[in-house]
């Protein structure tokens, strides 16, 4: 009897073993996932005051999901999607990032503020987890992790087409700006705006600088640049700060052609806001919720269904992140790359989207292609808000 159990014993144990190893090349041929799917994570911020961002970021991707799997997912293969909450804080998104590496992330959509990314990629490039943000703008975020893509532009590219427009229509204006000075994404755009004009022979009349503790009272960088005698005022941020600069300007009388990036978009749909006061504001953006095409119609509409919400930029650009990972897989797979880790499939990837022919046409751009240091190329769009759309110019 005793020999029966041992042997019996010895025969469970056997087949665990065996179990175990399956699951493991299950798990290693399908990158780093044991069922037949693929996952995408994503971390961006869903709760705090960036949240207008990775809310929209997370619906805008879980619709080309939905997309993508009724009409047979990615190679046959059903999209997973997890978005976590990183508060738009770099330790939280390191954490964030963990949790969904445990849970058998293959992608990486994210992350969606320039600060978390800048943490979350290194480790991202370190773990070979191919990393595709749809708007942390800063060049500081791919540069040196050949893995790390971009769909937004980069900061740079925006401060220097915000500049060409000015050169080509507002070269005889006085130019001034208030930006950011300790965010990297205002402060990178500021950087090529100034440059560039100065690069055309034109030299802004005023500087004006704020930061995190100070964005709440802008009456001295206002009443300065009215003093400088600006007619342009150039305001490279977010919506919030540019949202009380609006209403300070109009308090002071003061009424300059003021001009944009694409962290103001979001400012129609602020909470509280009058949004008389962004009215003849130029906005520098790839995308407008505002369109005809029968693309930018039908994601409007399912947007506002999922949300009860009109899209911004931010949604757009995670719906483009989706179709050009699902392109890049199936392009690699055309190609025979071998995929079978999340590090080949990382690999395959980078390859496919640094392939002069590789082009994605999306909500954001037609043809868009990606550099060897993973920035985008596509042209942007300069709107003028008015009576509460973006008018494209």
């Amino acid at each position: 009897m005793k020999k029966f159990l041992a042997l019996a014993l010895a025969l469970v144990m056997m087949l665990a073993v065996f179990a175990g190893c399956s699951n493991k090349d299950d798990k290693e041929e399908t990158g780093g996932n044991d069922t037949a799917t693929f996952k995408i994570g994503c971390t961006g911020p869903l709760t705090g005051e960036a949240a207008i961002y990775g809310t929209a970021v997370k619906a805008g991707a879980e619709i080309a999901v939905e997309e993508i799997n009724e009409n047979g997912g990615i190679n046959g293969m059903q999209i997973e999607f997890s978005c976590m909450d990183d508060v738009s804080d770099g330790e939280t998104a390191v954490n964030a990032y963990n949790n969904l590496m445990d849970w058998g992330m293959q992608v990486l959509v994210g992350p969606v503020t320039t600060g978390p990314a800048l943490s979350v990629s290194e480790n991202a490039y370190t773990d070979r987890v191919f990393t595709l943000t749809p708007s942390a703008s800063s060049t500081d975020v791919t540069n040196g992790k050949d893995n790390v893509f971009q769909v937004c532009f980069t900061d740079p590219a925006q401060g220097t087409e915000a500049a060409e427009y000015m050169l080509e229509n507002h070269a005889d204006s006085k130019i001034a700006a208030i930006y950011k000075n300790d965010d990297a994404y205002s402060q990178g755009i500021f950087d090529a705006f100034k440059s560039v004009l100065a690069d055309g022979g034109v030299e802004l009349v005023y500087e004006g600088t704020f930061t995190t503790d100070t964005s709440t009272d802008f009456s001295v960088q206002l009443a300065a640049a009215q003093a400088a005698g600006a007619d342009v005022l150039f305001l490279p941020m977010y919506y919030q700060p540019a949202s009380v600069i609006l209403a300070q300007a109009k308090a002071a009388n003061y009424s300059p052609l003021f001009f944009g990036v694409d962290g103001m978009d979001g400012i129609l749909t602020l909470d509280g806001f009058d949004t008389t006061l962004a009215e003849g504001v130029k906005v520098l953006s790839p995308f407008s919720a505002d369109e005809t095409d029968d693309a930018t119609v039908s994601f409007v509409e399912k947007y506002k269904e999922k949300t009860g919400e009109t899209p911004n930029q931010f949604a757009a650009d995670a719906y483009d992140c989706i179709y050009a990972i699902k392109a890049a897989y199936e392009a690699a797979a055309e190609a025979g790359l071998s995929m079978d880790t999340t590090e080949e499939l990382c690999d395959a990837l980078v390859e496919t989207f640094t392939d002069p022919d590789f082009a994605v046409d999306g909500l954001t751009g037609a043809g868009m292609t990606w550099s060897e240091n993973g920035q985008v190329t596509k042209s942007p769009k300069v709107y003028t808000i008015t009576d509460g759309k973006y008018v494209l110019d």
